[in-house]
């Protein structure tokens, strides 16, 4: 199974370490997987910045080069605001390019989980339905701290 992971352009210089652990490990929003299968990162982008001029184009790189489904990094939850455009992206690249699109890639870590718990940033019933795949247990948030 090839993946693409489309990561929010303010981590543009993230190494995608916890990503690619994550998905190692079948976690966060990997763990729809078995671990028997083989999975394989072929495709790795920014949004391009606000609004995601990127989303509409990488995806159609990426499909070229066998992705078969499309992650949209954790970080677009748990950045500060979270990204407005999150489902809009989902949507877009669904419609487009007939590929499922998971929200997240690596499990919420801790940090990002108190905090947006204290602002009450994900209460309500869109955002929990976007965060699910990513929230875990606190033992593997912690993991990701």
């Amino acid at each position: 199974m090839k993946i693409g992971i489309i990561i929010c352009d303010r981590y543009q210089s993230c190494a995608g370490g916890k990503c690619f652990r994550s998905m190692q490990n079948r976690e966060g929003a990997f763990d729809i997987y078995h671990q028997d299968e083989v999975l394989e990162i072929a495709g790795y982008t920014t949004c391009g910045g606000c609004p995601g001029g990127n989303i509409e184009y990488s995806p159609e790189e990426m499909i070229k080069n066998g992705v078969e489904a499309i992650h949209l990094a954790t970080g677009f939850v748990v950045g500060y605001p979270p990204c407005p455009y999150i489902a809009d992206f989902k949507k877009l690249i669904e419609t487009k390019y007939k590929i499922p699109v998971v929200i997240g890639t690596h499990p919420i870590p801790q940090k990002y989980y108190i905090i947006h718990n204290e602002l009450k940033t994900w209460d309500t019933d869109e955002w929990q339905k976007l965060i699910k795949p990513t929230v875990a247990n606190e033992t593997i948030r912690l993991a990701y701290d």
